[in-house]
């Protein structure tokens, strides 16, 4: 017998719960809606996390998604410090942690993800950090600032952070098994330009290495060891090993899970395998309409998306989620870059403009077709290549030769 009933649960405390219910009022919904989150903050933004945030530049409330006041004025009953510990998809029953039994119409399974933790010989030393949540940001900005610290990962969180720490003074180092920084994502040529901004500003890289072990005197880290055989001192380490999505919750509700992406399976319109469920975020492993495979993707404009979406599916809209994802990560004020895709694999890479003078887009094409396509101070490029990507439009050579020229107009693509 539950103890209240409720037109739309949102279980997740971050941006794709909260777009979803701001979307649901906007959009004319009149029925209760309760968004449950474990973390104590309301939803927040996660980039800044590594960036602003932790540099001492934003506050708590700056990153917040919309005021507290504004759950209210909403009529959103906001429940922080709450998880949901068991999910009945048939009787469409949530039981939250406060003991208290919830009946919903539908809800949203945005869990989001937790850290990839690294099992190693040392990891239980004092200093080791992950960076998920504000409490992380300020642990690290605590323990870090000023001091030596080794980043083990080239991807987002390892330069982002490493950027970050350098200016409040550290001295940061990188470890990590790709040739360059951010390599896995969007290349070589690419790795290697944001990889020389780190530099000439003074984080060392290393790379084609692993970690071995921590070590420490007491219970601190105060060495990192490398499978080469390097030993690099660290007053602090920050880990940016990727992350899990948390599917705890979706696979003992018996959903059905994509098993190769880590997420729990949606259609195109996000809809899980029970009737009256939906997944979005970094959980959601759907079936896009504009790349033709099953795609999950970490992001919170990725979120912000998938929550309307979901919101108008709701609300009895016949929707699908085409919309093609967007990225964007800043190292300090050295470069800054943007994305949109993501492509899978590709097989030609066009740039357009000049990586010398820090100003271009790298298009990623497979077969003719562009999969992504990356800016470096070219934000107009992107609104060709999401047309581009959506419209699944294969290029040939004259196009190609156009795409190169910076002085072309690729509206005419």
């Amino acid at each position: 017998m539950a103890d209240r009933s409720v037109a739309h649960l949102l279980i997740g405390g971050g941006m794709a719960s909260a777009s979803c219910a701001r979307w649901l009022r906007e959009l004319g919904a009149e029925g209760e809606i309760l968004l449950v989150g474990r973390e104590p903050d309301p939803p927040y933004d996660r980039p800044p996390l590594s960036k602003e945030y932790l540099r001492g530049s934003a506050t708590r409330e700056d990153g917040h998604y919309r005021p507290t006041s504004w759950y209210e004025e909403q009529r959103i009953d906001l429940s922080t410090r709450t998880s949901v510990m068991k999910l009945d998809a048939e009787a469409r029953t949530a039981t939250l942690s406060t003991k208290e039994v919830v009946a919903f119409e539908s809800a949203l399974l945005a869990t989001g993800a937790n850290v990839r933790r690294l099992n190693v010989d040392g990891g239980q030393l004092e200093g080791i950090h992950y960076l998920r949540a504000l409490g992380n940001a300020d642990a690290i900005r605590e323990e870090a600032a000023g001091k030596r610290v080794v980043l083990i990962g080239g991807s987002y969180i390892g330069c982002e952070v490493a950027a970050t720490l350098t200016q409040l003074g550290a001295q940061c180092t990188i470890l990590m098994q790709e040739a360059v920084t951010l390599e896995r994502g969007f290349g070589r040529r690419a790795g290697a330009f944001f990889q020389q901004r780190l530099q000439e500003h003074g984080v060392e890289v290393i790379g084609v290495d692993a970690l071995e072990r921590f070590e420490g005197a007491g219970d601190r880290v105060e060495r990192v060891v490398t499978a080469a055989g390097r030993v690099l001192p660290a007053d602090a380490v920050v880990i940016g090993a990727g992350v899990v999505p948390d599917v705890m919750l979706a696979r003992a509700a018996g959903l059905a899970l994509d098993e190769q992406l880590g997420g729990i399976a949606c259609d195109e319109r996000l809809r899980t395998s029970a009737r009256g469920l939906w997944a979005a975020g970094d959980v959601a492993a759907y079936d896009s309409v504009i790349h033709g495979r099953r795609l999950r993707v970490e992001h919170w404009d990725v979120a912000l998306a998938q929550g309307r979406t979901v919101a108008r599916s709701m609300l009895g809209e016949d929707v699908v989620h085409d919309v093609v994802p967007y990225f964007f990560s800043d190292l300090a004020d050295w470069a800054s870059l943007e994305y949109v895709g993501p492509a899978a694999d590709w097989d030609q890479e066009v740039v357009r403009g000049s990586f010398e003078a820090g100003e271009f887009s790298l298009w990623y094409l497979a077969g003719g077709r562009v999969g992504g396509t990356l800016s470096v101070g070219r934000s107009e490029d992107l609104q060709h290549a999401r047309r581009l990507i959506a419209a699944g439009t294969v290029l040939d050579e004259a196009a190609l030769a156009r795409l190169a020229d910076p002085a072309s107009d690729l509206g005419s693509l």
